[in-house]
């Protein structure tokens, strides 16, 4: 080694990071010992006795004078981790990175959102740095904390290593969104072969382990728990059932009629302890099936008989694809404490399922494309073939027509065995044994008949038919087409391996029937498979048409197909059929769906990516008594939880044979002198020796060798049928090692002994598949690098090819002129990251292909493919790829090239219209619903204008749109209540008080204030005293005003550059200890010191009381001047304060709602202050900080500025004089329903406005209707300058705030990295919490049923109101106009709400042609945890025009206002009732009520009071009703008496 003795002992201390400034580092050593070392080497240190022992690699981060000479340091954790002992001597050396070069590693990370464009400059952050088995990393740049797992060298597990650009990095979240789906199917009530019904080894085995591992791993998931079954209804036609169960009824392809049904146990829940969760799935388990088969009886009804499906005929790939619809809308529901999804189904049978094959390809495409990891758990015995195994629909019932098999890669299975024995044998049975002759079959599968039946002659002649030649019937079904489509019977000799040009595609069997091969071709067109290049397919067949389990064939009477073809010739379907207990004869060609997630697997030893989880078991020779010697260090192991179901302390099995468990790479047989070492050595000495050992012919899969095994996920291990049926079995690399530092795990597994790995090397291995814990656990995000890109040939042949170029500079020049802001855009080579970022983010991977010499990056000297400009010039070039579309981005000098490759031939739009029933918490019954399963046209996205916006940086010219699929946080702002804690007290709920004038002006103080922190996220120029160029008398006094009311530097957010007024009334950032808010006059306002603590509040206090800004005993006289009151405004310390100079905004620029409390405080009641201001307006005196002088004077948080100004000022700045663009940089907001804060109204009339004889309008959009709702400005998101990335978004907000009502704001982006935005909403969450607080809402708050974007397993609750409850039946509102009584029953409800605490929250009309789409008002409750929705039946009760939204409205009554399909029926009246379920976890628990008795949450009483109410238990409606009469009666007698005439006209 260079520069290094060879054996130099240094001596070892330890220091403990932080305590010691000068030692922050890992490692410390003085540069005098170390001449030739350099900042960034890597070094290796180990004790000198123990070549083979623990070898720990640092980096060498800084050097330090102080230390010894001949002493290193190294930081005391990492010494206690890798057993290095203090003062100890150990070797130290520089090694080459490059031989110290981790192939894979796993990073751990939790409670926080990265997003895929974070993980990529994670990546390229960690390149070329030194890591260890928990070391703990911290990217500040980008707020990302996060744990290194597991670490790959050269197909072994290691402690340390070195991250270079080819390193696999692999994320694991332990905060994912994690579905578990139980298919209650009539398995579950089946016993397995230790006596446990297959529910019981689910939930007392599978998932109580599963709930342990998570907690020992202290995972924090998200987590839903849905169980599930079909049930059949013998029935030959529709007729046979009764109306009310004719709405969710679907038919399968055989003519059987079914239903499906979800009950959603758990919802979005996080638990520290899980194991609570599990008795309430007991529960639900014995009452389950009964629930769901009896459904729908009624008394005097009859209904079909029903059946549960098995789990083979059950409804799989539609759960499948209900979790997907919710994740791929995870950019609408974004939350900051969580990344990644998981769907999980976990069923009785042994992983065979029977499909629909274009929901197959459906489901395939979808799973694929969102990067969604989707795991099957089987507690049934594992089958002695290949699973999982799809069996596609057969719906040609022909005698010829074989079945079509699939086993899908894209679906990670485990199988789950618990750890009994049995006494007396080691024999697992894999098959049940069919009834022979069983009426009862029949009966279950009645139909089959024609199956069974389709002969005259007796079946049991067929059964002992030894004349049947079954191995030529085997040969010929599986040898590769030949010429002709048909082929006799006789034997053809086939070659071992078959190679099938695209094994993914499928064709369907009918259009093969008749086929000549010159049709061919064309019917390749219409595959609708997802992965299809061109050939045809290879997919197994099947030797018999409805086993649950291929292996029963052996033991069924169903054979008879098989006989038949003796008989006559066969058609062959087109294509070579796949061995079902063989299926590694056949390889596949590679696509890049195939490759999507191998990167988040190790190499094995043998060069094949391995998944840990599959087990090869070797049979050893019998153990003599000596041997046991080996048990005794697989003890930790255990410990260590690795034992994956098969307790290592147990794996003597009876018959006296041993087997090890080896991983299922051992392929090729590992050589014996390696296993031949006293220890497993993972912490092996790295030398170049070892590195040049690796056999050079180990396959290696890149983009050239096209071609792929059928079965796994990795497609790169073989599968083999001798499966062991020995359980126990002795693990040799896995293992979830460590918990928090312990690496015993790597270090203890023995390896077996020289003589028993030689008997073992010579057998083929046998495949055991346990139980992939670790993706269960912390699953994976999907990788950000693949390895595939097609050849040039099939790029020229396959694909469509489209390119852009894009010259940022040009671009940002000509916006620079025209843009009416400044602001720093983005450099070439920013535009090329952002544009890569923004690809991965929707789901691209990274290319890297290594036959170019072009690094981890995708740079390259030279193009991939298809070169647009001499190679030369090109600086840099990334290949990005998605499904069938492939991107290739170059950068060259200022020209970003953008290369679309899309397949010639898509494939068309497949959609599925799915019905289900299914159960919420919290709901009484199975509600109907119905979704839409598609697959999404990726290459309709529209790239182009992505990558214009990302150019021009969020021009107003290239929005955000929906197709965009751009992120977005939505929030409302709601009134602070103390009440739930009333609510312990009263057994009522509703005692929630109206919304009283005396509170609303501190709200709408703190929203001034957030607003402010919100706007302010402006950039700002130097936060000096403000030099006013109106004045300069008192700049003296000023500056000293100023200064007192700047917060102080460590006060709220660190420096945060809030915008500061002079003379300020804003709240101190903490509001003082004592009291200083002084007594003023009843004309005043009080105001709060701009003080940050209660000593500058005392010494403002302590000053003459000019500085307050509020002068004490100005008054106006009547007859002032505008003039003069102009002059008083504008007073730099008196005055209405100003904002501090700030890009785009005029100087003297203040808001309207300042003004009009300004004037209020000072004028006599005689004049309104929003009068003088638009006079001032008028004449010239102000104007709209935009400088347009058409916008009138709106009361809010509005800008105006004095015109009138010094313009040779220091500080003077002009208005931007463009509307639009200042609309685009500031939020404007007008304040409505508010105005007696500022001019004194007459007092409204106390009758509830559902009595009132011409009822106020329900909210501001019903009283102006051509007033837009929302508005949108431009947001930087990176406040707090951390971030290395230029971070921009947008802000859309209610353009009117109105006391009583929920403000809605939406923070939209795309160029943001989450823990930025987090960030940055988090400090806007602590800004506004003292009157008012932000709560986080959903995009789709109600979740209808058949709406687009809901999520299908989250429903509204329906809550009937009672409207008979007036005595002598009489209907309500009988005294007034029949057309006026719809919209008072909505005030009615309204009134009804408001009285629980629900607050009005105001949404965009819906608008649909031709049709009075009916009145809904949305609600949400004041502490934000529920909403409420009222719809009113329109008042005309016309027929609907267009049958689809008859439909839709069809839908949409039964569902939620009693189950009928005609719309004529009177609807009921009630409230739909939904959860707000993106408030956090902890905070929705929290809310108990506090002396209740088993620790009721609040949430619920509220629900369960609610329901009371509307259902006038106690008379408690009626009361409600004849109090507000009695309300009513005084009004018109008070009115009558003073003879008043006013809007009331009383009789």
């Amino acid at each position: 080694m260079p520069g290094m003795p060879a054996m130099k002992l240094y001596k070892l201390t330890t220091h403990t990071r932080g305590c010691n400034k000068s030692y922050d580092a890992d490692l410390v050593m003085n540069l005098k010992d170390h001449p030739n070392a350099n900042v960034g080497d890597v070094v290796e240190i180990y004790a000198p006795d123990d070549e083979n022992g623990t070898h720990l690699l640092l980096q060498i981060t800084e050097f330090n004078v102080n230390a010894g000479r001949d002493v290193i340091s190294i930081e005391s954790g990492i010494a206690a981790a890798f057993k290095m002992r203090a003062y100890s001597n150990v070797v130290m050396r520089i090694v080459n990175p490059a031989d110290v070069a981790l192939d894979s590693i796993e990073i751990t990370f939790k409670d926080q959102y990265m997003g895929r464009s974070e993980m990529w400059r994670l990546k390229t952050y960690l390149t070329d740095t030194c890591v260890y088995v928990n070391k703990k990393i911290d990217y500040n740049d980008m707020q990302i904390r996060c744990q290194v797992y597991e670490m790959w060298s050269q197909g072994e597990r290691v402690a340390s290593g070195v991250i270079t650009e080819d390193t696999k990095i692999v994320f694991r979240s332990s905060t994912s969104m994690v579905y578990l789906f139980l298919q209650m199917s009539s398995e579950m009530w089946d016993f397995d072969i230790h006596g446990d019904l297959y529910f019981e080894k689910a939930v007392n085995g599978f998932l109580t382990e599963l709930f342990q591992k998570w907690k020992k791993l202290s995972c924090n998931h998200e987590v839903t728990i849905v169980l599930f079954s079909r049930t059949f209804y013998a029935a030959k036609s529709l007729d046979e059932f009764p109306e009310h169960m004719r709405d969710c009824l679907q038919l399968d392809y055989k003519g059987r009629f079914y239903e499906d049904f979800y009950r959603v146990a758990i919802q979005n829940e996080r638990c520290d302890d899980w194991c609570t969760v599990l008795g309430q799935l007991r529960k639900l388990f014995t009452s389950y099936q009964a629930t769901v088969l009896r459904y729908h009886e009624r008394e005097h009804m009859k209904i079909p008989p029903a059946t549960n499906s098995t789990a083979t005929q059950g409804n799989f790939l539609e759960v499948l694809n209900i979790s997907l619809n919710t994740f791929e809308k995870h950019y609408l529901d974004r939350t900051f404490d969580r990344t990644g999804q998981l769907s999980v189904v976990i069923t009785p049978g042994v992983g065979v399922f029977s499909v629909d094959r274009e929901l197959t390809n459906i489901t395939k495409q979808r799973i694929i494309d969102n990067g969604v990891g989707s795991d099957l758990v089987c507690v049934g015995e594992q089958p002695l073939h290949a699973v999982p195994l799809l069996k596609f629909h057969n719906k040609d019932t022909t005698l010829t027509s074989a079945d079509d098999y699939s086993l899908p890669h894209w679906i990670n299975l485990s199988f789950y065995s618990t750890n009994k024995k049995i006494a007396y044998s080691s024999f697992i049975p894999r098959i049940k044994l069919p009834l022979f002759g069983s009426t009862l079959q029949d009966a279950s599968e009645g139909g089959e008949d024609n199956e069974r039946h389709f002969l005259s002659c007796n079946q049991s002649e067929y059964k002992h038919n030894h004349l049947f030649d079954y191995d030529a019937y085997d040969e010929q079904i599986f040898q590769p087409l030949p010429a002709q489509s048909t082929c006799s019977l006789q034997r053809v000799v086939r070659a071992k391996k078959t190679s099938v040009p695209s094994l993914e595609t499928y064709a369907y069997n009918n259009e093969w029937e008749n086929l000549t091969p010159t049709q061919i071709p064309a019917i390749r067109r219409k595959m609708s498979d997802p992965d299809i290049h061109h050939g045809t397919s290879a997919m197994l067949a099947a030797l018999q048409p409805d086993a649950t389990n291929l292996s029963e064939s052996l033991a069924s009477e169903k054979n008879s197909r098989r006989t038949i073809v003796s008989i006559a010739p066969i058609v062959r379907p087109g294509r070579a059929l796949i061995n079902p207990f063989d299926p590694s004869q056949v390889t596949i060609k590679l696509t890049s769906n195939r490759r999507r997630w191998t990167h988040i697997f190790p190499k094995g030893p043998t060069g094949v990516l391995i998944q840990q989880h599959h087990y090869q078991a070797v049979p050893a020779k019998s153990t003599q008594a000596g041997q046991h010697q080996h048990q005794k260090p697989l003890q930790p192991l255990h410990q260590n939880g690795s034992n994956n179901n098969n307790e290592p302390e147990e794996y003597g099995g009876e018959n006296g044979e041993q087997y090890d468990r080896v991983s299922s790479y051992s392929m090729l047989s590992k050589s014996v002198s390696s296993q031949s070492e006293d220890k497993m050595d993972f912490f092996k000495r790295r030398q170049n020796s070892i590195m040049n050992a690796l056999p050079a012919n180990v396959p290696n899969l890149t983009a050239t060798q096209a071609k792929s095994y059928l079965w796994g996920a990795t497609g790169e291990q073989e599968w083999t049928p001798a499966i062991t049926t020995v359980k126990h079995l002795r693990p040799i690399v896995e293992g979830e090692h460590h918990h928090l530092g312990d690496l015993e795990a790597l270090e203890t597994a023995s390896p077996p002994d020289p003589v028993e790995a030689e008997a073992g090397g010579g057998g083929r291995g046998k495949i055991i598949i346990g139980v992939d814990w670790k993706s269960l656990t912390i699953p994976a995000c999907l990788p950000i690098t693949t390895d595939y890109f097609p050849d040039k040939r099939s790029l020229n042949n396959d694909y469509v090819i489209t390119d852009y170029t894009l010259l940022p500079d040009d671009v940002n020049h000509d916006y620079a002129q025209s843009r009416a802001v400044y602001r720093k855009p983005l450099s070439t080579e920013e535009v090329c990251k952002e544009i890569v970022s923004q690809r991965l983010a929707q789901g691209f991977q990274l290319i890297v292909v290594d036959e170019k010499p072009s690094n981890g990056g995708g740079c390259s000297s030279g193009s991939a493919v298809l070169p647009v400009k001499p190679p030369c010039e090109i600086k840099k070039e990334y290949l990005l790829s998605i499904g069938r579309i492939f991107h290739k981005i170059s950068l060259s000098g200022s020209v970003i090239t953008v290369t679309g490759y899309r397949p010639r031939h898509p494939y068309p739009p497949i959609n599925v219209d799915y019905r289900y029933r299914f159960h919420a918490p919290q709901h009484e019954t199975y509600e109907i619903s119905g979704v839409n399963f598609t697959t999404e046209k990726l290459e309709n996205f529209n790239w182009n204008h992505m990558d214009l916006y990302i150019c021009t940086r969020g021009d107003v010219d290239y929005p955000l749109m929906e197709s965009l699929k751009y992120w977005r946080y939505r929030m409302y702002l709601l009134p602070r209540e103390n009440i739930v804690n009333k609510i312990a007290s009263c057994q009522r709920c509703d005692i929630f008080p109206d919304a009283t004038a005396d509170n609303t002006q501190d709200q709408v103080e703190d929203f001034v204030r957030l607003i402010e922190a919100v706007s302010k996220l402006k950039r700002q120029f130097a936060r000096k005293a403000r030099d006013s160029p109106i004045a300069h008398s008192i700049t003296k006094r000023r500056h000293s005003t100023s200064i007192i009311s700047r917060p102080q530097p460590n006060q709220g957010l660190m420096n945060s550059p809030f915008r500061e007024r002079v003379g300020s009334n804003r709240l101190p950032e903490k509001r003082p200890s004592i009291n200083v808010r002084p007594k003023l006059e009843n004309g005043r306002i009080p105001r709060h010191f701009p003080a940050t603590d209660a000593v500058a509040a005392a010494g403002i206090a302590a000053r003459d009381d000019q500085d307050d800004g509020f002068p004490v005993d100005i008054k106006f006289s009547p007859n002032a001047t505008l003039a003069d009151i102009f002059e008083a405004m504008k007073h730099p310390v008196t005055g209405v304060g100003y904002f501090s100079k700030t890009q785009s905004l005029p100087s003297c620029t203040f808001i309207s709602y300042d003004a009009l409390m300004w004037l209020k405080t000072r004028l006599n009641n005689g004049r309104q202050p929003l009068e003088l201001l638009e006079a001032m307006r008028k004449e010239r005196m102000i104007c709209h900080a935009s400088g347009d002088w058409n916008q009138p004077v709106v009361p809010g948080f509005v800008f105006y500025y004095v015109v009138e100004q010094d313009k040779n000022a220091k500080d003077y700045a002009q208005p931007l004089n463009d509307y639009r663009a200042f609309v685009n940089e500031w939020l404007e907001i007008e304040f409505q329903g508010c105005s007696f804060l500022w001019h004194d109204e007459q007092v409204t009339t106390p009758v509830p406005n559902f009595l009132r004889e011409s009822p106020a309008p329900q909210s501001w959009t019903d009283a102006s209707t051509n007033k837009r709702v929302y508005r949108q400005s431009h947001l930087e998101i990176d406040v707090n300058q951390k971030s290395d990335r230029m971070e921009w978004g947008h802000v859309k907000h209610h353009t009117v705030l109105q006391p009583g009502f929920a403000f809605e704001i939406v923070v939209e982006w795309v160029t943001s990295s989450g823990p930025i935005v987090a960030d940055l909403i988090g400090g806007w969450m602590r800004k506004a919490n003292q009157f008012n607080f932000l709560v986080s809402v959903p995009a789709d708050p109600m979740a209808e049923p058949f709406t687009k974007k809901s999520d299908p397993l989250r429903g509204p609750i329906f809550i009937p109101l009672c409207t008979t409850f007036l005595p002598d039946g009489a209907t309500l509102f009988d005294e007034f106009p029949e057309e006026s009584r719809s919209d008072r029953m909505l005030f009615l409800q309204e009134a009804i709400l408001s009285k629980f605490g629900f607050l009005p929250c105001v949404l965009e009309k819906k608008f649909s042609v031709g049709k009075d789409l009916p009145k809904e008002y949305q609600y949400v409750h004041c502490t934000g945890n529920m909403f409420a929705l009222i719809r009113c039946a329109t008042n005309n009760n016309t027929q609907m025009e267009s049958p689809i939204q008859q439909e839709e409205e069809a839908n949409f009554t039964r569902c939620v206002y009693g189950h009928t399909n005609n719309t004529n029926v009177p609807k009921k009246v009630g409230f739909l009732w939904a959860w707000n379920h993106m408030i956090p976890n902890k905070k929705w628990k929290a809310q108990t009520i506090n002396n209740s008795a088993d620790g009721e949450l609040f949430q619920l009483k509220l629900l369960k009071d609610f329901r009371e109410f509307c259902s006038n238990s106690d008379h408690r409606l009626a009361t409600f009703w004849t109090q507000s009469q009695e309300i009513k009666r005084k009004a018109q007698k008070f009115e009558f008496n003073n003879n008043n005439n006013d809007e009331m006209k009383s009789k």
